[in-house]
């Protein structure tokens, strides 16, 4: 890597760092280019030379942590023998991920990633392709095999992955009624029941 390069590597995760700091103390309105660049003592015209505008810095930041969780996700099915525990490896370290990484799981798991999400949906998922395959090979692998029941792999993908993300949810928003240990604990047996064969 050129000198010139490891300089806009760093630039970048400066960026990046800042707006995820700000975004944390601030909330979605305090997110602004002024105050990603005062944050970061980058200037205005690197922020845009190296993301377009706030909503590119926004999407990579994003990118970035989604890239991390589902990775993490990934892993934790790829160390299973079978359906049952990679439902709860998967649990796990999707909870484990909130705990670790709290300010990008708010980001994460925040109205302004819905709507991005939302509105563009089919491209967020091809930029995680790769980990998004390898969760889609395993759950094929499972149905397959008989352990989970054959239902269309973006329902199970639903099934196990839409209460935890509710969990996360409600643990990120602040209502301190949910024990995310406890949580990483019970969910995995009432998911494998709705999903099992």
């Amino acid at each position: 890597m050129s000198p010139k390069q490891h300089r806009g590597e760093v630039t970048s995760d400066a960026l990046l760092n800042a707006a995820l700091r700000v975004f944390v103390t601030s909330g979605e309105q305090g997110l602004t280019v002024n105050a990603v660049t005062r944050a970061s003592g980058i200037s205005l015209g690197s922020l845009y030379h190296h993301f377009g505008s706030l909503d590119g810095l926004i999407g990579a930041l994003s990118h970035r942590w989604l890239g991390r969780l589902l990775g993490g996700l990934a892993e934790a099915l790829r160390d299973t023998d079978t359906a049952r525990e990679g439902i709860t490896a998967a649990v796990e370290a999707y909870l484990a991920f909130v705990q670790e990484h709290p300010g990008p799981a708010l980001l994460l798991h925040s109205p302004l990633s819905d709507r991005k999400g939302m509105a563009q949906g089919k491209e967020v998922r091809d930029s995680q392709e790769a980990r998004v395959s390898d969760m889609a090979a395993w759950i094929r692998l499972r149905v397959d095999s008989g352990e989970l029941a054959p239902l269309p792999q973006p329902l199970i993908e639903s099934l196990v992955l839409g209460p935890v993300v509710a969990v996360a949810r409600r643990s990120l928003s602040g209502i301190d009624d949910v024990d995310l240990d406890e949580a990483a604990r019970l969910l995995p047996e009432q998911i494998w029941r709705s999903v099992r064969a």
